[in-house]
């Protein structure tokens, strides 16, 4: 696998990023490493773990996935898609702010969901899952509050000062909603085996990955008709990641998680988009060359 690191810091240094990637075959148990252990920021991505403790309470019967949940136009958290960007209250159910929360990573849909889940219950539910490198200390609004006082009165502006970037607690995993590649990799193995649901859930989970609208990140790396790619992306100043499970049609999945930090401030960086997927396409064509792919059989 040393060619493929080699290949990985290669593509992150000419996207201009960091990055820290694991990548695991979800049958065999190979697996990928580059910086898999480091901490990081999960921004958005912290958003499967609140989807996973929201379909273990419903399966517990804690909750009603039909439920249904008012969401008035006042005081919703910030975001530029879903109920964060709309302008009337809205009701709704719990699977559908869900749908929301992951298709489009509506900020609004996931703290409705964890004012009903319960912050505790996401990091007991991490916990149980033997993911003791993932905590969340606040809600996504809470996460960009945070972004605002650490901008000062500059605002949004100011988030292009490299002097800015460096105070912002949000960009520090031991100061927000963090993880590691191999917990992130971890998890959706579990998900993927039906070991962190009810194989019902874990349908349900699997189905509102594979129906995320982004194709810039990790999807641009597998531009195939018979490949399926779901995920679950995380942004923040400098910060794009995505973890997600590629699946071929021979019956090869593979976790993969990319978590990078662009030198440049700048929104919008195509190339450290793209590099996400490029880097999860070395990583799980180096999975794929193992001998272990030749002799897969029956596996679920």
């Amino acid at each position: 696998m040393s060619g493929a690191t080699g290949l990985l810091r290669k593509a992150f240094a000419e996207a201009g990023v960091t990055g820290r990637l694991h990548a695991l075959d979800i049958d065999s148990g190979a697996e990928l490493d580059d910086g898999a252990d480091r901490p990081v920021v999960t921004a958005s991505v912290h958003k499967l773990c609140l989807l996973v403790a929201l379909h273990r309470q419903a399966a517990d019967g804690a909750l009603d996935l039909t439920e249904q949940t008012e969401c008035p136009a006042a005081g919703r958290t910030p975001g530029p898609t879903g109920l964060a960007a709309m302008l009337d209250p809205v009701r709704m159910s719990l699977r559908d702010l869900a749908f929301l929360m992951m298709t489009v990573s509506d900020n609004t849909a996931a703290d409705v969901l964890l004012e009903r889940v319960g912050l505790d219950a996401v990091n007991a539910t991490t916990a149980a899952l033997g993911l003791d490198r993932t905590h969340a200390r606040h809600t996504f609004g809470e996460l960009l509050a945070t972004v605002r006082q650490d901008a000062g009165p500059g605002g949004a502006r100011a988030l292009a000062d490299p002097h800015v970037i460096g105070r912002l607690r949000a960009l520090d995993p031991a100061r927000t909603n963090h993880s590691t590649p191999r917990d992130m990799t971890r998890l959706l193995r579990a998900l993927w085996r039906d070991e962190a649901c009810t194989p019902e859930h874990g349908a349900a989970i699997r189905r509102l990955l594979g129906l995320q609208v982004w194709p810039h990140r990790m999807a641009s790396g597998f531009p195939f008709d018979d490949v399926h790619v779901a995920g679950k992306t995380g942004s923040l100043p400098t910060l794009r990641n995505e973890v997600g499970v590629i699946e071929y049609p021979d019956g090869g999945r593979y976790a993969v998680a990319v978590f990078t930090r662009a030198a440049s401030p700048a929104a919008l960086l195509p190339a450290a988009d793209a590099v996400i997927g490029t880097a999860a396409r070395i990583a799980v064509d180096a999975l794929r060359a193992q001998p272990a792919r030749n002799t897969r059989e029956g596996t679920g």
